[in-house]
């Protein structure tokens, strides 16, 4: 008997797909996996729902504090792609590395998905299942199917696809960021109505956050020691409530597409800047410059869905390096939807009060005066190249076009 994992939320792309395994591609077992990376507790039981009325065998695998880990060394890496923090991106490798245990464990022979051959999802998914020895299937991009096909195909079956907010929107959530598209959304000249935002409230009020970190990963909030899924879960709520945390993008997918995105990441917002302040006060000027090529690398690849990459692990290697000294904390001030670093403080401080105050003469014993050299020779090939320029005559050009204008008869 063959069978196949599939990758199962119960909507109505994954729901077509089971019928489609057995029919189309002759599969006598279809096995669904549903992985928990943070979404609401009602997308599992509607899952569970369709699951039962469709007599597929579902697995659930709670896998929170897996992402967890990677959210936060996405904040080591102060990683974001085109001005918003990494969260579809950053769940679909541990996702689709969680189905992949289930499918191994169960012995199927293939492992499939419901995505779409426009999206990024299928890329991120494939890049980690083509590891393995089993095939790959995803029927809605290879049957080239459309959504009208397939709610056509799923009243036919009787398919329950009730499940879902009636396809006004497209939302995606995690613990690390809620994305909605979709509908309306793809007009990038549409105002998002209020009601599309379920984790910011409408930017009012301000209040000031601690966060604590050690090498790196915030350990504490305000004092309050907490266990990477909670903390990051209390920061949601908390810095949501004062509309933190809300990006509108038009963001170049993988394949060309330009799409208008909306996203929801309170926690990450205030992680990622308080990160980075406390880094400003730690690191180097040499290591704060190198680390941005790193960043930016670390957050294509990421975004692309290969965190688990070779190059990752060098680029990983690094920041691992750089974080040795990233443990103090930081304080930002939410207010108005806006989060901005208004403390930092570290006993890896690369900083002397002493030294930087007007009110000192000397700087740990060299004399003012002693600058008097370094400041003649500051610029003085940036002069001698413009001197040089100056210096040299041009040769007039032909107004016909024809090169150097010969003005003797």
């Amino acid at each position: 008997m063959t069978s196949v994992a599939l990758a199962f939320s119960g909507g109505l792309d994954t729901t077509v797909c089971v019928p489609l395994l057995k029919e189309e591609y002759g599969y006598d077992e279809v096995i669904g996996v549903n992985v928990d990376v943070g979404q609401p507790t009602e997308e599992f039981d509607e899952a569970e729902e369709t699951a039962e009325a469709l007599g597929l065998d579902i697995h659930v695998v709670d896998a929170k504090a897996e992402f967890a880990d990677l959210c936060f060394d996405a904040v080591k890496a102060n990683a974001s792609y085109q001005g918003y923090p990494l969260g579809t991106a950053l769940a679909r490798p541990v996702i689709a590395e969680a189905i992949l245990g289930v499918a191994e464990e169960q012995g199927c022979d293939a492992i499939a998905h419901g995505c779409t051959g426009k999206g990024n999802d299928q890329l991120r998914f494939e890049a980690v299942w083509r590891g393995s020895d089993l095939e790959v299937i995803a029927p809605v991009r290879e049957l080239g199917l459309t959504r009208e096909w397939e709610i056509d195909y799923a009243a036919e079956k009787d398919l329950p696809v009730e499940a879902g907010d009636g396809g006004v929107w497209s939302i995606d959530e995690n613990i690390w960021s809620r994305a909605v598209e979709g509908g309306k959304l793809e007009d990038p000249d549409y105002e998002p109505p209020a009601d599309i935002y379920e984790w910011t409230a409408e930017p009012e009020g301000e209040t000031t956050i601690e966060v604590t970190f050690e090498a790196g990963v915030p350990v504490a909030v305000d004092g309050e020691a907490m266990d990477p899924v909670p903390l990051i879960q209390h920061l949601n709520e908390y810095a949501g409530g004062y509309g933190v945390g809300r990006t509108d993008v038009m963001e170049d997918r993988m394949l060309g597409l330009k799409v208008r995105e909306n996203y929801e990441h309170p926690a990450a917002t205030v992680l990622l800047t308080a990160h980075q302040a406390l880094e400003d006060l730690v690191l180097t000027k040499n290591e704060r410059s190198f680390k941005q090529g790193i960043e930016q690398e670390w957050s294509e690849k990421a975004y692309e869905g290969l965190v688990f990459a070779p190059v990752v692990d060098a680029l990983n290697a690094f920041v691992d390096e750089t974080q040795d000294v990233v443990t103090g904390t930081a304080t930002v001030k939410v207010s108005g939807g806006d989060c901005r670093v208004v403390a930092r403080d570290s006993e890896y401080a690369v900083y002397s009060e002493e030294m930087a105050s007007f009110n000192t003469e000397d700087v740990a014993g060299i004399a003012q005066s002693d600058a008097t050299g370094v400041a003649k020779y500051h610029g003085l090939q940036e002069r001698l190249a413009n001197d040089v320029k100056a210096s040299v005559s041009k040769p007039e050009l032909a107004t016909d076009g024809s090169g150097v204008d010969d003005k003797s008869e």
